[in-house]
């Protein structure tokens, strides 16, 4: 009997189901020969508004997640000195905008369950030279975050979320349903192709819902244009293409249907594992109360032996990965900082024991069952 191979993502599966739609939007792109914003990112924007339920005008597609988060954070005058409080254990794009602009980022330990920011230790971070809070809705879930602003808007710091990962996440809060990058100041998105929300290239969104705020933004996206040629600030070249637009407008059709089955598989793993009887040697991820997490990664606790068992499954044909290996209080070019191992120690130790498993829509039972199977047999023989 041939070998399982299953790889961390498999593009292909959903591709398969809007071939046609998404070859018919590229062919409408090059009939029009219009390829730099245009209409086509105006209506994908609008029907990112309705999804949000934003106000018209909120939302402003650019090149990239890491650009919607410099274009964020530009929009705040960051200075030399101004200090951004943010996690250690996100991907490098959070803490490296805030870098590029000469602001420091300022790190605050991680919750051992959902491996998102911890809010206390965030808000402890404080001092006068404070102008945002950049938290992260990790691996497909929210941080809840609608506890702070408040105070933290009374102290003067603005929100940036950084929902590179939660395009579609929402949080229930007394009956109010809070969408992933809509509760702070402003919300990055990322249409990396692996996201859930994935493009055929790079892509971005910034979204706010104060108009002011929005103009802004789309004049950086546009070297600080206003009108053509005539700059009213120095911005940058961040310009979402019609063709992303028009394949990422054509796969916002499916997002929920996809993000469910997404849930559908970690719910599966969830249930295999107490089966097997595998707590003692993995945790799976824990779902906030309260939270829709739509599993962008199924990011799972090891607890001893992890790289051993990354070995073991890889030979069996199953593809698994680390996010993230090294925090970023530890990486190279954030020396400068002054932090030291030890400094955060759930960031850490989570280092040292995540494992993302596949997760993606058109993954199998048969599948997920054959993974846990051996897992189960590395640790229990």
């Amino acid at each position: 009997m041939n070998q399982l191979t299953v790889p961390i993502l498999d593009l292909k599966r959903s591709f398969s189901e809007i071939k046609p739609e998404i070859f018919s939007a590229i062919e409408r792109i090059f009939d029009a020969q219009s390829f730099i914003l245009g209409q086509e990112v105006k209506t994908f924007e609008a029907h990112c508004e309705s999804y949000l339920d934003v106000p018209e005008g909120s939302c402003v597609g650019c090149a990239s997640g890491t650009d919607a988060l410099l274009l964020a954070l530009m929009s705040l005058d960051l200075k030399p000195g101004d200090e951004v409080i943010t996690t250690p254990f996100t991907f490098f794009a959070t803490a490296g905008a805030i870098a590029r602009l000469g602001a420091t980022p300022v790190f605050a330990d991680v919750d051992p369950a959902t491996y998102n920011i911890d809010l206390p230790s965030a808000m402890a971070k404080i001092t006068p030279k404070t102008r945002a809070f950049l938290p992260v809705h990790l691996f497909g879930q929210m941080c809840p975050i609608e506890g702070v602003i408040d105070e933290l808007h009374g102290r003067g710091i603005a929100v940036i979320e950084d929902s590179a990962q939660a395009f579609g996440a929402t949080r229930n809060v007394d009956g109010k349903i809070l969408r992933a990058g809509t509760v702070g100041d402003v919300g990055c998105y990322s249409f990396f192709p692996t996201k859930n929300l994935g493009g055929c290239g790079d892509g971005g969104m910034a979204v706010t819902c104060d108009k002011d705020r929005a103009e802004r933004l789309r004049r950086l996206r546009v070297h600080g244009s206003g009108t053509t040629y005539y700059h009213d600030e120095v911005g940058i070249n961040s310009r979402l293409d019609a063709i992303q637009a028009a394949i990422l407008d054509v796969k916002l059709r499916h997002l929920e249907a996809w993000n469910e089955e997404r849930r559908k598989v970690a719910e599966h793993y969830r249930l295999l594992f107490k089966a097997a009887g595998l707590h003692d040697y993995i945790t799976p991820p824990a779902e906030l109360d309260g939270n829709r997490h739509i599993y962008h990664q199924y990011v799972v606790r090891v607890h001893e032996r992890r790289d051993e068992l990354m070995s073991c499954l890889e030979e069996r044909g199953f593809s698994v990965r680390v996010y993230y290996p090294l925090s970023l209080h530890l990486q190279p070019c954030f020396r400068y900082l002054g932090y030291k191992a030890g400094d955060f120690p759930v960031s850490e130790q989570l280092t040292r024991e995540v494992m993302a498993l596949p997760v993606y829509p058109g993954l199998t039972e048969n599948e997920q069952e054959e993974l846990v199977r051996h897992i189960k047999n590395f640790f229990r023989g």
